[in-house]
């Protein structure tokens, strides 16, 4: 599971920074909503997501790109910023809650000992104090002032606000706790390395999940908040279904989107895959070949009749013929040295003449000749640590006639013509001894440097040509030993690792492909993904603030429509459905002051059913509500848009009639007398009305002028009723009836 996810890291550090992301867009949400501190608190809030998730995508471009001490001390700012802003969130919430709490000078302890740390021991202990001082005191902070929101919270808010509370408790041991390894304590025991062999995922993991984890908490706080604002149960029912579905759909396309990104880079896996076994292969083969050739020229060599005379005292013509084959050999095979060891090891004849090496007068005590004495063909690599040089011995055992081994014949080959061919392979390779120590390579820093760490008591140690020229005080490239076609970190980069056993030896081959390549690929899912993302919350987010707006927009008119509902009620009559006094009240004055503005003039008429009181006795008085219904839905069919036609009550109406004079008033009130005259109402059978006409004059009040309408439908009644009496100017003498004729 752990090498599976350390091939994971990019896409984890991808989400992880993704996550913090929208735990500020969310925090940003609520920021815009929220007044005075608390505005500011979620401010905070939000920007801790916002630099948080940029510092982990940072950390995804050091992956990819490749890191530098200065990129690495910039992000160790970024984060340590980030924590800032999250214990900055915790103080600003506390006071919008009256609490006291310092000011923001107590953010400059734990910084000035972050940069200290950093100064005096290096940038690791200071990314590890970052975490101790501020990450783990911000999220605990926050921690408790979502608790303390809980407790005065009820109901779904006061779930998310726990929820809120425990993700970043949680946080604060991922974040806060959890940390890189270092020589000291707690770091040496709680570190990823450990928090990793435990679980089995890296931490960077965990702490992405509970960012999505906190993003939800208060992302459904907002909501339930939003849905306590607009008290909607259509909006908190759909709320419900927004959350669950916006889960399944992230859940969804991150995980096509790791699907995705793993797909694209198993491409270029099975690429380098195949690229690494042709350049293993091919460098196996180069190096066999050479060794080869001495193998088969050697046995060639311990079979040649003019070899076994001289073992056993020749003369000195025998002896010139072996000498002469050992040249032979020596040329024909391309090997540096060649010579002939009687069965004490001791050298009785080399090529060209030369005698061994000073100081050493037998070779009893090398390997290959021990193998070959025992009748087997004899392989070994020698480094020669005073010239760096790397040798290829092949020995093979000298026979008699019976089978008897008495003496091996011996062919040294040296590898530096191989090794200049393969200095300019584009991809690092090391030959190394069975302990894992680089005795060649197109790497120089790499040379007399361990691959691998020597298992204690498990091998045995170094040859004495090599011993205490590997440069063991260095920290081995590999955390282990290599196995062939495996994906293991070199140095702390990843690589592709191909190893291939020489010959017979225990000898190895090792080329590495480094996979910064796999990342690039890769990157193409994560933006995919990351652009999926975006599209999907944008989606969902505007179709969240669609319905809201819906819901609000329906809220906004019904309370538009109950309004003029009661504006109508307060303003018309019930039984006909025409404006009551106070509407009519309201509309004169106006009428008045328009007509002394502009000097217009101004008419009012008021008539009345006559002898309703007969109608009411005789068919009841629902016949006669019906009577005045029907009337009042036929007058206005006479009536022009600008006339205005009330109930004055009983069975009373008044109409006002702008820009028109009493005889023209007259007339129209005359007309409408005639047409309600011929109407048939009902079981009633015809009605007819009296009218009182009456023309403002300027400077009077409504109350006068209603009065003289009044008096006016008066002497209409008192003169026989179905009649029109036009109301005579204030200041003049009682005025003559008014006919229509004379008009």
């Amino acid at each position: 599971m752990a090498a599976f996810m350390s091939n994971q890291l990019d896409f984890i550090f991808f989400f992880y920074g993704l996550a913090f992301i929208l735990l500020g867009f969310t925090c940003f949400a609520i920021a815009r909503s929220s007044m005075g501190t608390t505005r500011a608190a979620w401010g905070m809030l939000a920007g801790f997501g916002f630099v948080h998730g940029l510092g982990e995508w940072l950390d995804l471009s050091a992956l990819i790109v490749g890191d530098s001490p200065a990129f690495a001390e910039m992000r160790t700012a970024v984060m340590a910023l980030s924590f800032v802003l999250l214990l900055d969130f915790a103080r600003s919430l506390a006071i919008g809650w009256g609490l006291r709490v310092p000011g923001r000078w107590i953010h400059v302890l734990p910084v000035t000992c972050v940069v200290l740390v950093g100064v005096a021991y290096g940038l690791t202990p200071a990314h590890i104090v970052a975490r101790y001082a501020i990450g783990l005191t911000g999220a605990l902070a926050a921690s408790l002032v979502f608790a303390w929101q809980a407790s005065a919270a009820s109901g779904a808010a006061k779930r998310f606000a726990v929820f809120a509370s425990a993700g970043f408790l949680l946080y604060a041991v991922a974040a806060g706790i959890v940390v890189p390894a270092a020589p000291f304590w707690p770091a040496n025991v709680v570190n990823y390395r450990s928090f990793s062999s435990v679980t089995g995922l890296p931490v960077q993991l965990v702490r992405g999940l509970l960012a999505c984890w906190l993003s939800f908490s208060i992302w459904g706080i907002f909501c339930q908040q939003i849905a306590a604002d607009i008290s909607s149960a259509r909006y908190t029912a759909y709320v419900r279904r927004h959350l669950t579905w916006t889960l399944v759909a992230m859940a969804a396309i991150l995980l096509c989107g790791w699907t995705l990104t793993e797909y694209l880079g198993g491409i270029y896996r099975r690429n380098v895959q195949q690229e690494a076994r042709a350049d293993i292969d091919l460098l196996a083969s180069r190096l066999a070949g050479e060794m080869a050739t001495v193998e088969g020229m050697v046995k060639a060599l311990a079979g040649s009749p003019s070899v076994l005379p001289l073992l056993k005292g020749a003369d000195v013509r025998d002896e010139a013929a072996a000498r002469a084959t050992l040249d032979l050999d020596v040329a024909s095979s391309g090997a540096k040295q060649g010579y002939l060891l009687n069965a004490a090891g001791v050298v009785v004849a080399a090529s060209n003449g030369r005698a061994m090496i000073a100081g050493v007068p037998d070779r009893s005590a090398a390997s290959y000749f021990r193998t070959s004495l025992a009748g087997k063909a004899g392989y070994q690599f020698v480094y020669d640590a005073a010239t760096g040089a790397l040798d290829y011995y092949a020995s093979y055992p000298i026979r008699e006639p019976d089978g008897t081994v008495v003496g091996v014949a011996v062919l040294t080959r040296s590898l530096d013509t191989f090794e200049t061919d393969l200095r300019q392979f584009d991809r690092p390779y090391f030959f190394a001894d069975p302990q894992g120590v680089v005795v060649m390579t197109n790497r120089p820093a790499a040379r007399l440097r361990h691959l691998w760490p020597v298992a204690a008591g498990g091998r045995s140690p170094p040859s004495p040509i090599v011993r205490g020229f590997a440069k063991l005080s260095e920290r081995p490239m590999l955390e282990k030993e290599v196995v062939d076609g495996s994906w293991t970190n070199v140095d702390n980069d990843r690589n592709y690792v191909r190893r291939r056993f020489v010959g017979q030896t225990q000898w190895s081959l090792v080329i590495l492909k480094p996979t910064h390549e796999i990342f690039v690929s890769r990157f193409l899912g994560i933006v995919i993904t990351l652009l999926v993302t975006i599209m999907a919350l944008i989606y969902m987010l505007g179709r969240g603030r669609w319905v809201q707006d819906e819901i609000e927009t329906g809220n906004r008119i019904r309370l538009q429509q109950q309004a003029i509902e009661l504006g109508l009620r307060a303003s018309t009559d019930p039984l006909t459905g025409l404006y009551n006094r106070l509407m009519l009240d309201k509309t004169l004055a106006d009428e008045i002051a328009r007509s002394d503005r502009y000097r217009t003039p101004l008419s009012l008429i008021l008539f009345d059913v006559d002898n309703f009181k007969r109608i009411n006795d005789s068919y009841g008085h629902p016949v006669g509500d019906k009577v005045l219904v029907q009337l009042s839905r036929f007058v206005p069919n006479l009536l022009r848009k600008n006339d205005f036609l009330a109930r004055w009550g009983g069975e009373e109406f008044l109409m006002v009639v702008p820009g028109t004079s009493g005889s023209m008033a007259f007339q129209a009130a005359d007309k409408l007398r005639d047409a309600i005259s011929h109407v048939v109402f009902g079981e009633v059978g015809s009605v007819t009305c009296s009218f009182g006409v009456a023309e403002y004059e300027a400077g009077e009040s409504a109350a006068e002028l209603i009065a003289r309408a009044d008096g006016a439908l008066y002497r209409a009644k008192a003169n026989g009723r179905n009649q029109v009496v036009l109301a005579p100017q204030p200041g003049m003498s009682q005025a003559a009836p008014v006919s229509v004729d004379s008009l």
